[in-house]
């Protein structure tokens, strides 16, 4: 059905709460997860969730986007009119990170997450007899990094992207915003039950789906990234730590191995998303130089 466009005269009206008052643990509904939205922002992103199979509750945005918009939301095919809010350009500059937004906003449902060895089988299926490679975050809590990992992710060629008990969601509206929306594109949920049965129960998950656990640390006895026996890995978990300690020691212990980015000039660690983006290219199957960029309607 098509998108219903209503026009607004001020940002007070309650059917603009999830752009303009409910807070992020407000719109992810914790108490009923299925039934909680994200926000994405931009055109770009809003772009890649609706080719994701997002499904938009309603969208907000500023009056000169809806005619630029208008072959995106002619696509949008759901059982009740989607509403289209649309504002004066002096009344979206109002909101609080306008720059950011670009004056297009929308309101999505959160997708059921799958279950982490359904998702694991699944990546080995796809993967066809090939090298599987995925990544465990483990207790990232700045969003910018989780979005920077999954952007890195999407260009590198990672397969799946697990995220541990203590670790920030990715569906956060800084995170969508950093991976320019290719947390929609590459897969991912959530591992471990609850943080106080973490690593072990995450660890478990990932053995039994028969996949090498290697902890991306400074260990003594880690091994250096470009040591060819772990391209020959067939299945390979890669976990990357927090900001600032880096991978708990019970993580550590629990992995098969860890591994190191060897470093120049004393620098002893890089930051997080630095880091994967290095671990993906070094262990990831390499796209080919061929590839051209092809750019969406609003790139």
């Amino acid at each position: 059905m098509s998108p219903e466009v209503i026009r607004i005269e001020t940002l007070e009206d309650q059917r603009l709460d999830a752009y303009t008052r409910l807070t992020e643990r407000e719109l992810r509904c914790v108490l009923e997860p299925e039934k909680g939205i994200f926000i994405a922002e931009s055109a770009k992103v809003i772009e890649r969730a609706l080719e994701a199979g997002m499904q938009p509750v309603s969208f907000l945005m500023a009056e000169r986007w809806l005619e630029m918009l208008s072959p995106l939301l002619a696509r949008i095919d759901t059982p009740e009119p989607v509403p289209v809010f649309v504002a004066s350009m002096e009344l979206m500059e109002s909101l609080t990170g306008f720059s950011v937004t670009r004056g297009a906003l929308c309101a999505c449902r959160r997708p059921r997450l799958p279950e982490p060895a359904r998702f694991l089988r699944d990546i080995v299926e796809h993967a066809d007899g090939g090298p599987a490679r995925v990544c465990v975050l483990e207790g990232i809590v700045d969003h910018t990094n989780v979005g920077a990992i999954f952007r890195s992710a999407a260009a590198l060629n990672v397969d799946g992207i697990l995220v541990s008990p203590t670790c920030c969601d990715p569906l956060y509206r800084r995170a969508i915003r950093v991976s320019m929306g290719t947390v929609f594109q590459v897969p991912w949920c959530r591992i471990g039950s609850e943080a106080r049965l973490w690593p072990h129960d995450g660890l478990d998950v990932l053995h039994d789906a028969g996949f090498t656990c290697a902890a991306m640390a400074l260990a003594d006895d880690s091994v250096s990234l470009d040591e060819p026996e772990l391209g020959n890995i067939e299945r390979l978990a890669l976990f990357m730590g927090t900001e600032g300690a880096g991978l708990t020691h019970k993580t550590i212990k629990g992995c098969d191995l860890a591994v190191r980015i060897p470093m120049a000039h004393g620098v002893d660690s890089l930051n997080v998303a630095a880091a994967s983006a290095v671990a993906f290219w070094q262990l990831c199957p390499h796209a080919s130089n061929s590839y051209r960029y092809r750019p969406g309607l609003y790139s």
